[in-house]
Formats: structure tokens, sequence, C-alpha cells
């Protein structure tokens, strides 16, 4: 169920737009503009109803505070006003409300223009993420990872915890592609995926194709033992699918991970401990494939022995 954030001083006001809603949404009415704004930074509402006249800040203010805000700029505002001259209309349109609805409320105009409001928001999250989407895999996309990687680091650097870089990739991939063909061998990178996307659910973990048969892991939080037998589970959970490969190279098809975890300082680069990470994918394959290599900061190194 969607959910509505009602911002009106007035608790009468804000009753009746929750009764004529709450039928269809989820209705939350707060009566400050403090308030309301704590709210839409901590909710995940998918419509905001903004009062024009309150006290303190009012409703063109908290607007403003609104738009400027990255966590709550992506919410569509419609903002309540006994006003019915241009000039408001205008200012508020101009300041980002998506629309206005007129004090007395009609309760089929205000469920209309709510329904109407919700239903283009959902429509532009539904593109949002597929256009951050592999539509092969249905993982995070390259486009995607390359906004969300500089992100976690930064994280990582301001609150000092851990951050594990891991690269994957499936063994042997050309030879699968020759032996079955490309339509099997599309099959096999989702299957593979979905596979580690289904041990990477937790909030701290991001998962993504990186390009062709080759993925990206980034995890918050967690030692580098802990992120090491946790990739052993994925590498593992691959091999159980018993994906028939070329018997020349193995019975089923396998993947090599590697990787490595540290305390990022403002010093460190990114893109350094990603080539730390190929270099552990590349020494896993090496090593035989089908195996998981790990590194840390404090010069540790985990090998998977198969």
């Amino acid at each position: 169920m969607e959910k509505i954030l009602v911002i009106d001083d007035s608790p009468v006001q804000a009753s009746l737009l929750k009764s004529i809603l709450e039928d269809t949404y989820e209705v939350t009415t707060v009566h400050t503009a403090e308030s309301g704004l704590h709210y839409a930074r901590t909710g995940e509402y998918s419509l905001i109803l903004l009062d024009v006249i309150m006290p303190s800040i009012n409703g063109f203010e908290l607007l403003t505070l609104l738009q400027k805000d990255a966590n709550t700029r992506h919410i569509p505002v419609i903002l309540i006003t006994s006003l019915s001259d241009y000039q408001n209309e205008e200012r508020g349109l101009t300041l980002g409300a998506v629309d206005y609805i007129s004090k007395p409320f009609h309760p089929m105009v205000v469920k209309a223009r709510v329904n109407t409001h919700i239903n283009l928001y959902q429509y532009r999250v539904q593109v949002k993420r597929q256009a951050s989407l592999d539509q092969l895999t249905g993982v995070a996309n390259r486009r995607h990872y390359n906004t969300v990687s500089p992100e976690r680091w930064q994280e990582a650097v301001r609150l000092n915890v851990p951050i594990s870089i891991g690269m994957m990739d499936i063994d042997k991939f050309k030879i699968y592609n020759d032996t079955f063909g490309h339509v099997a061998g599309d099959k096999v990178i989702a299957d593979v995926a979905g596979a580690a996307a289904a041990r990477l659910q937790r909030t701290t973990d991001f998962f993504a194709r990186y390009g062709g048969e080759e993925f990206v892991i980034i995890i918050m939080g967690g030692t580098a033992a802990d992120t090491f037998e946790h990739m052993k589970g994925i590498r593992q959970a691959v091999e159980d699918l018993h994906i028939r490969q070329n018997e020349a190279v193995s019975p089923y098809v396998t993947v090599s991970i590697g990787g490595v975890t540290l305390y990022p300082s403002p010093r460190d680069s990114y893109d350094t401990q990603l080539k730390i990470a190929d270099t552990m994918l590349y020494d896993a394959k090496r090593f035989g494939r089908n195996q998981v290599v790990w590194y840390s900061d404090q010069l540790e190194l985990w090998r998977e022995h198969k």
C-alpha cells in the first residue's frame, strides 16, 4: 500500500483528508512543518499533501526545504490551500509542487488528483528502476554500479567502517558458449546472477553485472574473514546449480571470486582497491578456478583450497 504524508496544522482538516484516502492508502498526519520535514526524511512516502498556511514555517517555505533535501526532493507534493489567486498557485508550482487541492475539500476531486499523482510517481519509480537494472539478469547494471560504488565508498570513509569489494567471474565461459550456444550462455549468466543475488540481500550488500560474465560485489561492514566465508557460500551455491559444463573442463558451471576488505581512509582510492580485487580474482583462476581468494588491509590472505 502506497504511503501518503499529510502536513496540516489543523487536526480537523488533516483527519478529513485521512478519512477520504485511508481506504486506498496508508496515511500519516502531522501538524507542524518541523515534524513534517522529519517524517518526510525518514519515511518512504509516495506523495505529500502540504497545507500552505501554517505557523512558523509556511507551506511554501517547507516546500523549498523539501526540494533542497536529497532525501525528499523526489516525493511529489500537492499543496492544500484556500488561496484561490493565480499568483500563489504559480508560486507553488514554480517551487516544485505538482498540483493544488483547494479548501473546502471535495472528496472525489481529492481522490482523483491523489490517484493521478500516485500513479505518475509509481511510473517514474518503475522507469528509474528499469534503467538501473541489467535486462538479462535483473541485477544492478554497470551504470547503476558506477553511481552506487563511489557513494558506498564515501559512506565507509565517513562512518569508518570496513568495506569489501569483490569480483566474480564465470569459469571457462567461452568454452561453455562454444559448446552449448549463446542462448544457453545467456541463461547461465542469468542463473548464476540469481544464485549470487539470493545470498546478497542484506541492505549492506550491493551486487551488479560488471560486464559479460563478470560481476562486482560491494559489502559494507563485516570482517575480511566473515566476508571470505560469505563468498565461499556464493561460490558453492553456483556449483550446486549443477549446470552441465563441457566435460573436458568440469562437470558443472562454476565461478571464481576475488576481493579485498579494508577500512578506507580519505587517502585511499576505490579504483586501486578494485584493481586489487581483480588481482585476487586472477589468482583464484590461476590457482585452479572454482574458488575464492580474499585479501585484507591487514596483509592477510585467504584462499579456498580445492
